[in-house]
């Protein structure tokens, strides 16, 4: 009988394509359903935070400007290591909510399917919003969405992997750059995924996790100047207020949590509209020339 000791992950935040550590040194208990030790998690501070949004504005150019096909390839990458390291998923959401192997294996699985949905949008969702304008003149007037920056995600606090994903892939999908705030409760499944994006081909950056306290790092975030909007998923009544009030000092586009939001649902394109711009062409025609402006 062997008596070879387990090893312990070390779980740790995921900022810039890098790991580190909490810069304050701080961690918290993370437990299962019934209260059993799983893991020490990270406690993100004010300053990881800040590292954070530094780390997404870097990446904003660069994903922005990607073609939309690509970004598609990239977020398919994710759903096939996903699908790679689908027992770790598991067992991690398991332990996260109480549920059963096969119950969480479901909950994986559409984890993994909801990546390849979003996948298939990044190329389709500029056909929806987008087009030409009719127009009484002597031009034509075309509307194309743009991505709106660096977007604050607090992930559900009760779907530990399949409410996070269902933020955070809209999110990135239609080119912003994310600073995903893991569930307080149950944060491994997050703080996995961070694992799983760093061997993808997702540029560092693009999307930073930090885990800790919900209130203490979504409040730096909702008030930091160059984060130009925030889900509120996983804020609750009396904090979604507070950083609604926060977030208007630099009129932040602010997604309000819903009374009920059913994950297991197939999404709209909401979650992908809401942190879109629209930027507007208008050409002149015939003989008027050939410049154009927009606005």
């Amino acid at each position: 009988m062997s008596d070879r000791l387990s090893v312990f992950k070390t779980y740790k935040l995921y900022v810039g394509g890098k790991f580190p550590r909490s810069e304050s040194g701080r961690v918290y208990e993370v437990t299962d359903a019934k209260g059993k030790w799983l893991a020490n998690a990270p406690q993100s501070s004010r300053k990881d935070a800040r590292d954070a949004v530094v780390a997404a504005r870097k990446a904003f150019g660069s994903w922005a400007g990607a073609t939309a096909y690509n970004r598609g390839q990239v977020l398919y990458r994710v759903a096939e290591m996903l699908e790679g390291r689908r027992a770790q998923f598991v067992s991690e959401v398991a332990d996260a909510e109480g549920l059963s192997k096969s119950k969480a294996a479901e909950q994986v699985d559409a984890t993994i399917d909801r990546w390849v949905w979003y996948a298939g949008w990044t190329d389709k969702i500029a056909q929806v919003v987008g087009g030409g304008n009719p127009v009484a003149g002597p031009y034509f007037n075309l509307s194309s969405p743009e991505p709106t920056g660096v977007v604050a995600v607090l992930a559900p606090q009760e779907s530990s992997f399949l409410g996070l994903v269902s933020v955070l892939a809209p999110v990135i999908a239609t080119g912003n750059t994310a600073v995903l705030v893991a569930s307080e409760k149950s944060p491994l499944p997050a703080l996995s995924l961070g694992e799983v994006l760093a061997t993808s081909d997702v540029p560092g950056g693009v999307v930073n996790v930090l885990s800790g306290r919900t209130s203490e790092i979504a409040t730096t975030l909702a008030s930091h100047q160059d984060v130009n909007a925030i889900d509120l998923a996983g804020a609750d009544e009396i904090l979604a207020k507070e950083l609604e009030i926060a977030a208007a000092d630099n009129l932040k586009r602010v997604l309000r949590p819903q009374p009920v939001d059913n994950w297991t649902e197939t999404p709209g394109t909401d979650r992908m509209t809401a942190f879109l711009e629209t930027k507007t062409v208008w050409h002149p025609t015939g003989s008027l020339g050939a410049s154009g402006s927009s606005y």
